[in-house]
């Protein structure tokens, strides 16, 4: 994007922008909080608490962060670029994070702020760091590209999803996906020589994969695991179950061939619903019939019953609490008069779609040419326009 001679490019994998002046050529760096993926929220900014002032959360790529004491000596602040200490050199990251909400996270992430060693922040970067940096980050695609032909000639059973080069771009970590354990030995060999860095090989799953690429999924919302999503449940068909959905996989699997996360999102709901609602397994006794369950609105808590066994055409609904009282009734050799006492049957909610489809919908009803319709009512023929 170019605004008033500047051009604006944001990079979302790491939360910054970078504008450079098209007169200068001077490139500079800003913290973009609506970029970062999985941001906290300071929900405590403002508080005038001292006691987490020397530590904060630095993001890198992705998702990766990580808390690190201030010994520079100088005043960092939220959204600084910083050289922070790593395994081997150095990596540049952004402040995303200070004030006592740093406290509350530390706390979530089981770290003791008295006894955990923090590695170090040295000092705020500078020009020649951001370009080292930049010229880093510019190898990322290629190095991938290459290190993915590179697998598959030596026929390992894995994909290489991502690669993220340390600041100072002496080392790289690559990201990658297996389904059963790979012995990457010799491969870790060919990317030293081939890449002239020091080789960190992390292993992903499916929806980290996901999470790392970002996407649009079904409802039309970004995906959970690219915006907030950090620690992932497992998920079986049995959350599908309980909510009585369509045991269809193509329905229930996310963009990364695994089941949504979101199938998680209301089980305790419907698990809550359904222990108020009694199991059925024999049909309701009345002294006109056999009443058979046709189908159950869990959240409503109401079950619909049909005096055919074989058919929805005339349903008569009953509470839940009314079909409890009702088993235990049949139970004690009593039956209660009638369904057909209760109110009108209903018939199966049901909306049609039919015409949604089609493209002319959008389209102006035509007028009629009621001058024209008018001469042929009386024989006469229409006028010439």
């Amino acid at each position: 994007m170019t605004m008033d001679n500047e051009t604006i490019k944001a990079d979302c994998n790491r939360g910054c922008v970078s504008i450079r002046n098209n007169g200068t050529g001077e490139e500079r760096f800003v913290y973009r909080e609506g970029c970062c993926k999985l941001k906290d929220h300071n929900y405590l900014a403002g508080i005038p608490d001292q006691s987490y002032r020397d530590v904060f959360e630095v993001r890198f790529k992705n998702t990766r962060k990580g808390f690190y004491r201030n010994a520079s000596g100088q005043n960092v602040k939220l959204g600084d670029m910083v050289i922070v200490e790593a395994a081997t050199g150095y990596d540049l990251g952004i402040i995303t994070l200070e004030g006592p909400v740093v406290g509350r996270q530390l706390k979530c992430k089981g770290i003791d702020y008295e006894t955990y060693e923090f590695k170090k922040i040295y000092r705020r970067a500078k020009q020649n760091d951001i370009e080292k940096w930049q010229e880093a980050i510019a190898r990322e695609q290629d190095t991938m590209i290459q290190a993915r032909r590179i697998a598959a000639e030596m026929g390992l059973d894995m994909k290489i999803g991502d690669v993220e080069f340390q600041g100072d771009g002496s080392k790289a970590i690559f990201y990658y996906i297996a389904d059963g354990r790979v012995d990457f030995r010799q491969l870790i060999k060919v990317f030293a020589e081939e890449f002239h860095i020091r080789i960190e090989m992390k292993q992903i799953g499916a929806r980290q994969e996901a999470g790392l690429i970002g996407g649009i999924g079904i409802c039309g919302r970004e995906l959970c695991c690219a915006r907030y999503i950090s620690n992932f449940k497992s998920i079986s068909t049995s959350a599908a179950r309980v909510q009585d959905l369509s045991l269809n996989p193509q329905k229930l699997a996310g963009q990364c061939g695994k089941l949504k996360c979101c199938l998680n999102y209301e089980v305790e709901v419907y698990q809550d619903a359904q222990s108020r609602i009694p199991k059925v397994q024999e049909p309701l006794e009345f002294e006109d019939g056999f009443a058979y369950l046709r189908k159950t609105d869990i959240l409503r808590e109401v079950m619909y019953f049909s005096y055919d066994k074989h058919s929805d055409a005339d349903l008569y609904p009953l509470a839940a609490s009314d079909v409890m009282e009702i088993i235990k009734m049949n139970r004690n050799g009593v039956k209660p008069e009638s369904l057909k006492s209760e109110p009108e049957p209903v018939a199966p909610e049901f909306v049609t779609a039919v015409g949604d489809d089609s493209i002319s919908r959008f389209d102006a009803p035509k007028r009629k040419n009621k001058r024209k319709n008018k001469n042929r009512r009386k024989g006469g023929k229409p006028e010439a326009e």
